[in-house]
């Protein structure tokens, strides 16, 4: 019997395939860049084809690395950057245009015409979202009115529309499947979360057609076979979830109560609220945090748009660094006496400020500044944003008194340095597992799973392993000091 698990992690920067053995152990990794493509100030795009030969290569050197050929392959989890926008023809598989990343900030007028026609209540009752650009809707919407011909061509069913897990199922499965799972759909700002629909009254007020729509399934269902010319065989994908549900799901977050967040471009905190859709009073967003055997389980999440892609930042833009790896010790070395602020707020401020407008400043400079005072700012605002996160979080989620534990993943979570000023200044305990692809992980686990050859939600969570907890150890006074700096930074940054 076949006993490996393929999971293509399709992320903001890059394409990842993993190859799971049985044990769940990592036997196969492959993983590709791709371009970031910037037309004008706030827009972000993607060219879709490179995405598509990105996971497919990406995937041949998985299984070459494990060994493997794909009819080794028992199924394939999927999980990918959330709200990024493809619409293709149906007949060719070929895009219409670019891919709208999530970060993309073009449809600010969009959102701020239907707000004021006050229709902001109305999407956040039914999505749990804001009318903000981050989300799905209003980049289909712009699509339809901006490349010509595609709103007749949508009407007749002629074009398909999908979050970046649709795209890739339609391809891998040679055109025959199109699908997403409850968690992608929940972020488009056109599914309702309670009634588990498309909502037809916010279709209407956003001008998509039905037709243009994937049908929307569990988060462990049968998404179809990929086509056997692409790897040598079929292999059943059998998983599906958005990315930070994915880490939800790897990180074991099974119970109310219980948060994680990823680190990764940007920042997104998540916490479980069981079968309660809880609404927020805080700005943040409600969602789902995955549906399996139609049981619908919800969460609230903090975004932060900005995390990784600051040191990015500081290694592509400023050059002050080759390597990422290079920021922690850097900031590390910085002069304790200056207070230094990065408000990274390059494409907006996302929760719970959700100002669109927003641009990213540095406060505090001096002559004495220099790069090691600015990569420890980039990486202390990562730890102030996730502070302001889990502060509205309690504020929202009355739960049972017990301590709140961080299970933390993503890239930026391996720099030591990062994660005690993490746990310094959350003034709670932060926990970093075993396994920090708990991403590509929680996909597997969604395949492997419905394949019947990884255990079961109770088995895996008792699986889950911890590598450190890092325990706040910084003075009172100063955390008060610190985050009294970084709040009068935000203010300062905020427009409205």
């Amino acid at each position: 019997m076949t006993k490996y698990i393929l999971a293509i992690d399709q992320g903001t920067t890059s394409s990842r395939a993993i190859v799971f053995d049985a044990d769940r152990k990592i036997v196969g990794v492959g993983q590709k860049e791709f371009t970031q493509i910037f037309p004008r100030d706030g827009w972000v795009e993607h060219d879709p084809e490179e995405i598509w030969e990105s996971v497919v290569s990406t995937i041949r050197i998985a299984l070459e690395k494990a060994g493997i050929g794909a009819g080794d392959v028992a199924a394939i989890g999927i999980t990918n950057q959330r709200e990024t926008t493809l619409i293709w023809d149906r007949a060719s598989g070929k895009p219409i245009h670019n891919a709208i990343v999530w970060q993309d900030r073009r449809t600010a007028s969009i959102c701020a015409g239907l707000k004021e026609a006050g229709h902001e209540a109305l999407f956040t009752e039914r999505t749990g979202l804001l009318l903000d650009p981050y989300f799905s809707g209003t980049k289909v919407k712009w699509l339809l009115e901006t490349v010509e011909g595609a709103r007749e061509r949508a009407e007749q069913g002629e074009l398909a529309f999908g979050t970046v897990d649709s795209f890739l199922i339609w391809r891998l499965t040679g055109g025959r499947v199109h699908a997403t799972d409850a968690t992608n759909a929940a972020r488009t700002l056109m599914f309702d979360i309670s009634r588990n629909i498309w909502d037809e009254e916010l279709l209407g007020l956003l001008g998509v057609p039905k037709a243009l729509l994937p049908e929307v399934k569990d988060c462990a269902d049968d998404f179809g076979t990929t086509d056997a010319s692409l790897f040598g065989a079929e292999i059943p994908i059998l998983g599906v979830a958005g990315d930070q549900h994915a880490a939800t799901i790897g990180q074991a977050c099974f119970e109310p109560g219980m948060v994680k967040s990823t680190y990764g471009t940007g920042c997104f905190a998540v916490l479980n609220t069981g079968r309660d859709l809880v609404r927020s009073n805080n700005r943040l967003l409600t969602t789902i945090a995955y549906r399996l055997d139609g049981e619908t389980i919800y969460a609230l999440e903090g975004s932060i748009f900005i995390a990784g892609a600051a040191v990015q930042w500081i290694r592509d833009g400023l050059k002050l660094v080759q390597h990422a790896s290079e920021t922690g010790p850097l900031a590390r070395s910085a002069d304790p006496s200056q207070h230094v602020y990065m408000v990274p707020a390059f494409v907006g401020l996302g929760a719970p400020w959700w100002d669109a407008e927003a641009r990213g400043a540095i406060y505090g400079l001096t002559r004495n500044t220099g790069p090691a005072e600015i990569a420890r700012a980039a990486l202390e605002a990562v730890c102030y944003q996730t502070r302001d996160l889990l502060e509205a979080m309690r504020k929202d989620w009355q739960g049972d008194g017990k301590e709140t534990v961080l299970r933390v993943d993503g890239g930026m979570v391996a720099s030591d340095w990062t994660m005690q000023f993490l746990a310094d200044i959350l003034d709670a305990p932060v926990d970093r597992p075993t396994i920090l692809e708990t991403t590509a992980l929680g996909a597997a686990w969604l395949a492997g799973m419905k394949a019947g050859i990884w255990p079961g939600m109770d088995a895996f969570a008792q699986s889950w392993a911890r590598d450190i907890r890092f325990e706040p150890k910084m003075d009172e006074a100063v955390r008060e000091e610190k985050v009294r700096g970084w709040d009068d930074a935000v203010q300062r940054t905020l427009t409205r």
